[in-house]
């Protein structure tokens, strides 16, 4: 962390309310996490953090993974949770409560994202 306290990289501060429950490290990890979390907790996240994925990109574009600071790291969990939310809040809408119950089936055995430091 930084002098600050800060969670995440400087602009993003936005999204240090969600590190405790998507900066999570593995696929599988993030899948659960999406299973289990709330409705409303997954539309908080997803309202929050869709606009500032543009920039964390271009961000984190910058170095490679393997440079990463803390900060980096918990924004690039929190990118990857993204898009494990955006699905259910931007396709499966509500739906998604019948989409977790046989998804709850798979384990997601091994992520390109995962392979990286």
């Amino acid at each position: 962390m930084t002098d600050n306290g800060s969670l995440l990289p400087a602009g993003f501060e936005a999204l240090e309310p969600y590190v405790a429950n998507w900066a999570i490290k593995g696929a599988n990890n993030r899948l659960q996490a999406r299973l289990n979390s709330e409705e409303s907790d997954r539309v908080a996240f997803f309202s929050a953090a869709k606009e500032l994925v543009p920039a964390a990109l271009e961000l984190l574009d910058q170095k490679p993974l393997d440079q990463f600071d803390e900060r980096e790291d918990r924004l690039m969990d929190l990118i990857l949770s993204i898009a494990h939310v955006g699905l259910a809040v931007e396709v499966q809408r509500d739906q998604e409560p019948l989409h977790a119950k046989y998804a709850r089936y798979i384990t997601i055995a091994r992520a390109s994202a995962d392979d990286n430091p």
